[in-house]
């Protein structure tokens, strides 16, 4: 298998990853964290790679690379958006920011935007459920964001503002 591709991927530099964890109880999933650390993602090329050098199945790395929300497999946007959807932030009004998230950015929950700017995500509690409905922003979180807010959240990032 050749992984190869514009982001850094390759054999060579997968394969030290992946053997730099493969000695770990359980290794599978700190293999597929190091890798997305390492490169921002998992790129699906690698799955047959991770198959062989820790001898478990395509299936099996497919599977735990599809199951885990945090476990990408296509490059992140510059701005990362979390829409937390848990009850406290879905009571004051998420189902509608999330609506309105979607449809602005044109992009369901676990896409990117076609010129890679914003990466839109769904969460079930971003921990600030008294100030709901929260939104981070690549970490920092906003709470009481309402559909105004969110476009500003969303031109602030295009433009690396702070709002």
């Amino acid at each position: 298998m050749n992984v190869t591709g514009p982001e850094g991927w390759s054999d060579a530099a997968a394969a030290a990853v992946i053997t730099a964890h493969a000695t770990q109880r359980g290794p599978l999933l700190p293999v597929l964290r190091a890798l997305q650390e390492n490169f921002g993602y998992v790129d699906e090329r690698a799955i047959a790679l991770v198959g062989s050098l820790l001898n478990v199945s395509r299936a099996d790395v497919y599977g735990v690379l599809t199951f885990y929300s945090d476990l990408r497999t296509s490059p992140q946007g510059t701005t990362r958006l979390q829409v937390c959807r848990g009850e406290a932030c879905q009571a004051v009004g998420a189902h509608a920011l999330a609506e309105h998230a979607r449809t602005s950015l044109d992009v369901d929950f676990g896409e990117t935007t076609n010129d890679g700017s914003f990466t839109l995500d769904e969460v079930f509690c971003l921990g600030n459920c008294a100030l709901g409905p929260t939104v981070a922003r690549n970490g920092e979180l906003r709470g009481r964001v309402d559909p105004s807010v969110f476009d500003r959240l969303v031109d602030d990032g295009a433009t690396g503002g702070q709002s």
